[in-house]
């Protein structure tokens, strides 16, 4: 299995260095499996899914602030000799994702926003609720009930129930954490990378509302919607998201080497 100082990544078209290096990263609590393979092994395409530190498959403790994941991004990316990415993130992924593009706007080649916002308030109940072990369980059944659209299946429910149940309830809270402390709302218009939002219009955890007021301020980014999917629309609608991101990929000019 593919490991950079100790932190697990997922290849796909590893060595076609010819093609734009896409890196996803995974929401609070997720992993590279939040990413389906639709989207993980996008055909033609150079795509690179890790697992945070203290997520997945990765070593190392969690982080409580998006900066700080920022850091471990860079990391990886300086392993893996990728100089400039395409970074994709949904949720928190998407948090860290503008705070990279920001800070370090020279190793970013395009944006994408997947149910995310600038903004990442938490409810107070979740909050309250991941702080208590006896209280966990019902959170984490919560967080999934908010996550998905009303057309979504219970198999995939449980299956994301199984994977947050499956990280540390401190590296969760940590997360969520991390999200409410994050804020670049007054820096959307600093942004000056192609940027694709995509968002479910069943989100309940960052609304569709969150995405418009994004794409209102980022110059010359594209909302792209998804009618009844929710906050997890890239497990609810794979095809879908895969087809959107294909487009967006192929529309940025990469130039190897530059």
């Amino acid at each position: 299995m593919p490991y950079v100082n100790g932190i697990y990544y997922f290849a796909n078209n590893a060595k076609l260095h010819d093609l734009a290096p896409v890196l996803l990263i995974h929401g609070a609590g997720g992993s590279h499996l939040s990413w389906p393979a639709e989207v993980r092994r996008l055909p033609g395409q150079r795509v690179f899914a890790m697992d945070l530190p203290g997520h997945g498959k990765s070593g190392g403790l969690g982080k409580c602030s998006i900066h700080d994941y920022v850091g471990n991004v860079l990391d990886v990316m300086d392993a893996l000799n990728l100089y400039k990415v395409i970074i994709v993130g949904h949720s928190m992924g998407g948090g860290i994702a503008l705070n990279m593009t920001l800070d370090h706007s020279e190793r970013v080649l395009g944006l994408g926003l997947i149910a995310t916002d600038a903004r990442l308030r938490v409810s107070q109940i979740i909050l309250d609720g991941l702080s208590h072990p006896h209280t966990s369980t019902r959170t984490i059944q919560t967080i999934v009930d908010w996550s998905f659209g009303s057309q979504e299946d219970e198999t995939q429910k449980k299956l994301a129930a199984r994977l947050l149940e499956e990280t540390r309830p401190s590296v969760l809270r940590d997360d969520f954490v991390a999200c409410n402390d994050f804020d670049v709302s007054e820096r959307l218009p600093d942004i000056d990378k192609p940027t694709l939002i995509i968002c479910g219009t069943e989100d309940r955890m960052t609304p569709l509302r969150s995405s418009e007021y994004m794409a209102g301020k980022i110059p010359g980014a594209a909302l792209q919607t998804i009618d009844l999917a929710g906050h997890m629309v890239m497990l609810e609608q794979p095809r879908r998201v895969a087809s959107i991101l294909n487009v967006f990929i192929n529309s940025i000019e990469y130039l190897p080497g530059v």
